[in-house]
């Protein structure tokens, strides 16, 4: 990845972290895993390694890993005292057995194979340990628009560029299917009003035209409808977003 491309990739990664109940969730899912004194964590996909220093704050062994050795680069940066490796979701560099907690955030609907992912927890983790996932469901955006039958196309046709768009609302199957037990699932909605969500919008009618589900002019004048509402102080986009925890057996 490029060095502009991962600044950008940043920049909404810490613009997440500043959306509302953003904190009580992290915290929420530092709770679930059980980061404590003592405690191993793994945090899969740690992007900046907010998560990571957090947790490290509150006295566990943490470290995070990351494909992208730009992204570590920036975590080393920004948490020098926190521990980070460049590594995938589907081979950590960490031993059989050895972690009492698996935490990945947003990191799920970017994988092409969920379940070898939670193969590899399987792996990582201790009998007893506990799995986190946190995510938003790509295909379930809820958007203010005149044209709700173009808003669900867009919404759907940029779910469908990514390669696991539905995957938080399969965390409890998947777990199941991976051979975790205690499986429980927690859902919120973040509601967002704010101006600054206009560039989020815009992104998902920009990929919607990439991918050839609407035309250029019809992308263009829904872009301008919430162009409109921002100004107006009218912008609705609501997310869902799953927690799913458990034990590995």
């Amino acid at each position: 990845m490029f060095k502009d491309e991962t600044t950008h990739l940043i920049a909404l990664l810490d613009a997440a972290d500043r959306l509302p109940g953003a904190s009580e969730m992290r915290l929420r899912s530092y709770e679930l895993l059980g980061a404590a004194p003592g405690r191993s964590v793994v945090d899969v996909g740690c992007g900046a390694g907010r998560a990571v220093a957090e947790m490290a704050g509150q006295g566990a062994r943490a470290v995070g890993v990351d494909f992208q050795d730009q992204m570590i680069a920036a975590a080393r940066e920004r948490w020098p005292q926190a521990e980070f490796e460049v590594a995938g979701a589907y081979e950590l560099p960490l031993a059989d057995g050895t972690l009492d907690g698996y935490r990945a955030d947003k990191v799920f609907h970017e994988l092409d194979e969920p379940a070898r992912a939670l193969a590899e927890a399987q792996r990582v983790l201790t009998p007893g340990g506990r799995i986190v996932l946190t995510g938003q469901d790509w295909d379930a955006f809820v958007i203010d628009a005149d044209d709700a039958a173009l808003t669900r196309t867009i919404v759907h046709a940029r779910a469908d560029l990514l390669p696991s768009p539905r995957a938080a609302r399969h965390y409890r199957n998947l777990l199941l299917d991976g051979g975790f037990e205690d499986v429980g699932v927690e859902a919120a909605m973040a509601v967002l009003t704010d101006p600054a969500v206009l560039p989020m919008l815009v992104g998902l009618a920009e990929g919607a035209r990439s991918a050839g589900a609407v035309s250029g002019p019809d992308a263009e004048a829904w872009v301008a409808e919430q162009r409109e509402r921002a100004r107006a102080g009218r912008t609705f986009l609501a997310i869902p977003l799953f927690t799913a925890s458990a034990t590995r057996g």
